[in-house]
């Protein structure tokens, strides 16, 4: 833990920076970035994606590089990023600028992030449905702050738990592209879709020659205790890499249940209904277990199709290619029986299936070590802003 400052003075906010204000239409800001609040990550200070100007037409805010941009509206979302480039943002952001002679420019944003800064923000926010704060209100509000000597060495330890985030971050975007990559490469599904069908080298089946679908059915009985489990779509949120769907909210006695249908482990499944298939989820189940129903299954012809390729062929193509979405998007049996399948031999499927997994592994392990940094993070600056705030 960082030892706390032994000096510290008080500082009201309009004494470390200035709220830059200054408002452009986006068709003359002769800018090539727009930052909307939807652009920026919580927690994170580095702005990984952006809008076009274009795309845009009531009136933003301009900014320089080193910029702050501090999401004003609902602020508990916990929006600062640094520009690294000019631009502009939406007016439900404030942009500010550090005062160089009270607080280091890299040491502000850092401090923003801090839970010491950002109860505070909420604090005087103001709005019950859109909670939004006004520069007036943060202006004079006072907080203690370290000599910019201490302020300095901050910055080098904040910064260096900060690029190890990113790094992170990094490797684990490019593990994914890679990924989804090689899934279209190998499989020979790069361009497929529902009006094109398969054009590739391997033979091709149909899904009713190849799989059952079959939705779950029911509600059972829940019991702690029971001895199967029972998968809801929220269930893949617990199952972060959920190729292996391992892990159900409940379980009930299947013998008390006859009615409830019971998948065995090998079973495809994957969210039917609503906004989750737009997601991609798609699993396999590790256990036995029954379904709600909400989810849909593929119970696979073990002789021609291994559930871990069938589950790769579907992450690639992507499952709402062929959903209903005319009103509720859906999927259902008449949608996955005629679907057209690319079937290598079994060898090579496994074969397929092995690769993929083994970067599918990589990239978990870089997801799993990007959270464990990530909440490091969160702790160094923590003890880094432990002062006692000055109330007006």
């Amino acid at each position: 833990m960082l030892e706390r400052p032994s000096k510290l003075t008080s500082y009201r906010f309009d004494q470390l920076a200035d709220q830059i204000n200054q408002r452009v239409m986006p068709a003359e800001a002769d800018v090539e970035r727009y930052i909307g609040l939807e652009h920026l990550d919580p927690d994170s200070l580095r702005i990984r994606r952006w809008g076009d100007p274009s795309e845009v037409e009531s009136t933003k805010l301009r900014f320089e590089p080193g910029d702050i941009i501090f999401g004003k509206r609902r602020v508990y979302q916990r929006k600062v990023a640094v520009a690294d480039t000019e631009g502009i943002c939406s007016a439900h952001a404030m942009v500010l600028r550090a005062k160089p002679d009270t607080v280091l420019p890299e040491f502000l944003p850092f401090f923003m992030q801090s839970d010491l800064f950002m109860e505070r923000a909420l604090s005087i926010s103001v709005g019950s449905l859109s909670p939004t704060i006004n520069w007036k209100a943060l202006a004079k509000e006072k907080f203690l702050l370290p000599p910019i000597q201490e302020q300095a060495r901050l910055v080098e330890v904040l910064k260096a738990s900060t690029d190890n985030v990113d790094r992170l971050f990094d490797l684990a975007n490019r593990t994914e592209e890679l990924l989804d990559s090689l899934i279209l490469e190998s499989l020979e599904i790069r361009g497929f879709a529902r009006s094109e069908g398969y054009k590739g080298r391997f033979q091709v089946a149909t899904g009713e020659d190849v799989y059952t679908a079959k939705s779950g059915n029911g509600e059972p009985t829940f019991d702690d205790e029971g001895d199967t489990l029972f998968f809801k779509v929220a269930d893949f949120n617990r199952n972060p890499d959920h190729r292996a769907l391992q892990t159900a909210e409940t379980r009930f006695h299947a013998a008390t249940n006859p009615s409830i249908r019971v998948f065995k482990p090998g079973t495809v499944i994957f969210p039917k209904r609503g906004a989750s298939i737009f997601l991609n989820k798609i699993g396999i189940l590790s256990h036995a277990a029954a379904l709600d129903p909400n989810l849909m299954a593929l119970e696979p012809d073990t002789s021609s199709a291994s559930a871990e390729y069938l589950m790769w062929f579907f992450k690639g193509v992507g499952l709402w290619r062929f959903a209903d979405t005319t009103s509720v998007p859906q999927l259902n049996h008449k949608h996955l029986k005629p679907i057209p399948l690319p079937l290598p031999s079994l060898d090579d499927q496994n074969d397929l299936a092995g690769k993929l997994s083994q970067i599918a592994d990589a990239l978990a392990d870089t997801k799993r070590r990007l959270e464990q940094a990530q909440e490091n993070q969160i702790r160094i600056r923590e003890s880094a802003f432990t002062a006692t705030e000055v109330r007006n």
